[in-house]
C-alpha cells in the first residue's frame, strides 16, 4: 500500500514538473529586441602567463594600462597565447599576476581580434560558496534543510524564467510579482510544513502581508509624488521601455514586494507554527486564546523583523548615504530627494507588511486550528 502511494506521489510530482517545465519553455519562447550590438564580441576564460608591461608606479598605485599575455582556455582561441590590455579601473580590469584566472573580452572583426581584460574570473568562488551554503543548510536543517534549498532554487527559477520573460512581454510587473510571491510561498511553506492548517494559515498570512506591503508602497508613492520613473537608472530603463513592452513604472513597486517577501514569509510561518504548538500543548484553548497567544509572540518578533528590513535597505544604500553625509547636504534637500524618499518608502512599506502579517496570520491560524480542535473534541464526545 505504501509503495503504491509512493509511486502515485512520484507520478504526480513528475507530471507537475513536466507541466511547469512546458510553461517555462512557452514563456521564454520569444525573440528579444536588439538593444545593443554585440556582434563579434565574446567573453572568454583565460589565465595570465606573463606580465608583458606593468603599470605599477613607485608610489604603489597603477596608472594607465597593463599588458599581459593570456592563455585562452575557452572560445575560438582556446589553447592560444594572446596579448591583452588590462585597464586600471575600479569596475573593469584586474590586478593581474601570473597564474591568475581572468575573463577576457574578445573583439573580433574579420581576421583581426583584440583582447581586453574584463575582470578576475569569479565563477569558481561563486560556485564554491554556493555549495558551502547549500551544504551547511542541508547539514544543519536535515530534510527540511534540503527542502529549503529546493524552495530557494524554485524561487530563482520562477523569477528568472517566469517573471522576467512575462514582464518583458508586457504583463504587469506588480501583478506578476504578487503571483510569483504567492507561488513561491506555497511551494516553500508546503515543503517545510506539509499540508496542514498551519501551512495554509502561513501561506494566506504571507500572501496578504505581501499585498499589504505593495498597497502601502503605492499609496506612499502617490502621496509623496514618487513613481517608478524616479529611480537612478531611469535613462537606461526608458530606452528599454521604448524598445520593449516592459512597464518600467511598475518595476520599483515590484521590487518592494520581492524585498519584503522573505521577512513576511518568516513571520507568517513563525506565528502559524507557534499557534500550532500551543494548540498541541493544550487542545482546550479557544480561538480567542490562540489568537492572543499568536499576537503576544508576534509583538516580540515585530521589532527584530522590522529592524531586519530597515537595516537591509540602509545597507543597500550605504554608499549613497555616506556620499550625502560627506557633502553635508541640508535636511530639506535630503528628505525631499527621490533617492532618500524611495529608500524610506521601501523600508516603511515592507515593515508595515511584516507588522500586519502578525495579526492576519494569528487570526487565520487561530480560526483554522481552533476550529479543528472543536471538531476533534466534538468527535471524542
Amino acid at each position: 500500500m505504501k509503495k503504491t502511494m509512493t509511486w502515485k506521489k512520484l507520478v504526480i510530482l513528475g507530471i507537475t514538473v513536466l507541466i511547469f517545465g512546458m510553461i517555462l519553455y512557452k514563456c521564454n519562447d520569444f525573440q528579444k529586441a536588439t538593444l545593443a550590438s554585440y556582434k563579434g564580441q565574446t567573453y572568454e576564460r583565460g589565465v595570465v602567463t606573463k606580465i608583458v608591461e606593468d603599470n605599477l608606479a613607485e608610489d604603489g598605485n597603477r596608472y594607465g594600462t597593463q599588458k599581459v599575455q593570456v592563455k585562452m582556455i575557452s572560445g575560438t582561441f582556446k589553447g592560444q597565447k594572446k596579448e591583452a590590455i588590462n585597464p586600471s579601473g575600479t569596475l573593469f580590469g584586474a590586478e593581474c599576476k601570473v597564474g591568475m584566472k581572468i575573463i577576457v573580452i574578445v573583439n573580433k572583426s574579420g581576421d583581426n581580434a583584440g583582447f581586453t581584460v574584463y575582470s578576475q574570473d569569479r565563477t569558481i568562488p561563486i560556485y564554491v560558496f554556493a555549495f558551502i551554503f547549500a551544504a551547511v543548510v542541508c547539514l544543519i536543517g536535515g530534510k527540511k534543510g534540503i527542502y529549503a534549498v529546493l524552495s530557494l532554487v524554485f524561487a530563482f527559477v520562477c523569477i528568472i524564467w517566469l517573471m522576467f520573460p512575462l514582464m518583458y512581454q508586457g504583463i504587469s510587473p506588480i501583478f506578476l510579482t504578487i503571483i510569483v510571491a504567492v507561488l513561491t510561498t506555497i511551494i516553500t511553506l508546503g515543503l517545510l510544513g506539509g499540508i496542514s492548517e498551519k501551512t495554509v494559515a502561513a501561506i494566506l498570512g504571507t500572501a496578504i502581508g505581501v499585498i499589504i506591503a505593495a498597497v502601502a508602497a503605492i499609496i506612499f508613492g502617490k502621496a509623496a509624488g514618487i513613481t517608478g520613473f524616479n529611480v537612478s537608472d531611469i535613462e537606461a530603463l526608458n530606452y528599454v521601455g521604448q524598445n520593449t513592452k516592459i512597464k518600467i513604472g511598475e518595476l520599483l513597486f515590484a521590487g518592494i514586494i520581492i524585498s519584503a517577501l522573505g521577512a513576511v514569509m518568516d513571520v507568517g510561518m513563525s506565528i502559524a507554527s507557534t499557534i500550532q504548538e500551543i494548540y498541541e500543548t493544550d487542545k482546550t484553548l479557544s480561538m480567542k486564546q490562540l489568537f492572543l497567544s499568536g499576537i503576544n509572540v508576534g509583538r516580540d518578533m515585530m521589532g527584530t523583523m522590522t529592524n531586519t528590513l530597515i537595516f537591509a535597505y540602509v545597507g543597500g544604500a550605504m554608499t549613497t548615504l555616506v556620499l550625502n553625509y560627506a557633502y553635508d547636504l541640508s535636511y530639506l534637500q535630503l528628505a525631499n530627494s527621490y533617492v532618500i524618499g524611495i529608500e524610506i518608502m521601501q523600508s516603511l512599506s515592507g515593515s508595515l507588511g511584516v507588522i500586519l502579517t502578525v495579526p492576519v496570520t494569528a487570526f487565520i491560524a487561530a480560526f483554522l486550528i481552533g476550529r479543528k480542535g472543536k471538531n476533534e473534541l466534538t468527535c471524542e464526545k
